[in-house]
């Protein structure tokens, strides 16, 4: 089973479960646009590469497509599809009035020039362009992308439409109308709906450890915050490796090391790795960082991390997932039946797309907000869904993302027959 059946059986599952029409079984079970796209960029020595990018928009029901860019060797339009879809049921769970969209091409970032990956990512906004806008599909930063790549699209679209216009794009650069607190958004949403988790399980911060895979910028933000709420992050990775320290890791003096050659040197990305901090604790394996014995295991890497392959060695008490679709459904159904609990990633790393939304209506308003607003807004929205999902799934007695879920296509589903189905001709 390929990446997008295996989200799609996830779908059917909760779509029996709703007892919904076939009208809405019809409509959700492929993307309303699919694009694939040539990108030709004129490379520093003069020689000419052509990379090739997707921008999929899953489901318009609710609103304008919304949904990441990643710039990623593994880019394919299967991924692509798949996370569009996700990005369709992730919105309708929190309620934002938005589609799934999401695009991507196929390279490898860290390779380019900073001038190289500038011309691919204003190349792309260029083959794309006639899709996207503030009321059709509003692409945001992903994996390999951040805002730096984002407001050199931005400019780029602005460049084409001739005019002004910040909502088509979010995640941008504040000064070019981005939101204070996009940046540790995802992150800190992540954290608040482990925290709703733990105080309903009647536990305390303090007697948890946590290990991360995938110390990314929004593993970053979790982790940062995690720590000064009294978590014990006791493991850490990212591409390049991964440490171990039972007496815990302090995650910040740790990014600035790791950060410190891309900040001296006015890099895009990071080359340094968590590894540095091997001289001081315990390097380990980076696949057995996924089978450490811990209360928490946060997956905030790339998708189908754990399998059938490996999640009978999973040993943690629950699992966290920022990254999108970190858990294959074949080892969802294994942990669920061994009692492992899941916060999943339609619930869990919402965050980013609550505050890129946030990030809309202030583009569109002009009227922008402080810090402590847009993570107050970014808190009340969240905490009400949250709710709702934690609920829902105590209350049928299913599992944290079969809950989610059900919220989310629920939501898709009345829409669709508000807009008219076979039953009002029966």
């Amino acid at each position: 089973m390929d990446l997008f059946e295996d989200a799609r059986s996830r779908l059917y599952e909760v779509l029996e479960r709703l007892e919904v029409s076939d009208d809405v079984r019809e409509r959700l079970s492929q993307p309303v646009l699919s694009l694939q796209v040539s990108i030709p960029v004129r490379m520093d020595d003069g020689h000419l590469c052509v990379f090739k990018g997707w921008r999929v928009q899953y489901s318009n029901i609710l609103g304008p497509t919304k949904g990441g860019i990643r710039f990623h060797t593994n880019v394919n339009q299967t991924e692509v599809t798949t996370l569009s879809f996700w990005m369709a049921v992730k919105c309708a769970v929190v309620g934002l009035p938005y589609g799934g969209g999401k695009g991507g091409v196929e390279v490898d970032p860290k390779s380019l020039s900073l001038l190289e990956l500038e011309q691919l990512a204003r190349g792309y906004i260029r083959a794309i362009a006639d899709v996207i806008g503030p009321d059709r599909d509003i692409p945001a930063p992903d994996v390999n992308t951040n805002a730096t790549v984002m407001g050199w699209m931005a400019d780029e679209y602005d460049h084409i439409v001739r005019r002004q216009t910040p909502a088509a794009i979010t995640g941008k650069p504040v000064e070019l109308g981005g939101s204070i607190g996009r940046v540790a958004a995802t992150g800190r949403g992540a954290l608040q709906v482990l925290d709703l988790w733990v105080e309903r399980e009647g536990r305390s911060p303090e007697d948890l450890t946590v290990a991360i895979q995938g110390f990314g910028n929004a593993a970053y933000h979790f982790a940062s915050l995690a720590h000064q709420k009294g978590y014990r992050i006791v493991a850490l990775s990212d591409s390049q490796g991964a440490i171990h320290s039972e007496k815990g890791l302090e995650p910040d003096p740790i990014w600035e090391e790791k950060t410190r050659n891309r900040d001296l040197t006015g890099m895009v990305y990071c080359d340094d790795s968590v590894r540095g901090q091997a001289d001081r604790v315990q390097e380990i394996p980076q696949d057995a960082l996924l089978t450490l014995d811990v209360d928490v295991l946060v997956l905030a890497a790339l998708e189908d991390q754990i399998h059938e392959g490996n999640v009978d060695d999973v040993q943690a008490g629950a699992i966290l997932e920022i990254a999108n679709g970190p858990l294959t459904s074949a080892a969802d159904a294994a942990l669920w039946k061994r009692g492992v609990p899941v916060l999943p990633d339609v619930l869990a790393n919402t965050g980013g797309v609550i505050v890129s939304y946030l990030e809309w209506i202030q583009n569109r308003t002009g009227d922008y907000w402080d810090e402590a607003t847009v993570n107050q807004r970014l808190a009340e929205r969240l905490g009400k869904e949250t709710g709702r999902v934690l609920d829902r799934a105590e209350e049928e007695g299913v599992s944290y993302r079969t809950a989610a879920y059900l919220e989310g296509v629920e939501r898709i589903a009345t829409a669709i027959n508000r807009r008219g189905n076979r039953q009002d001709w029966d």
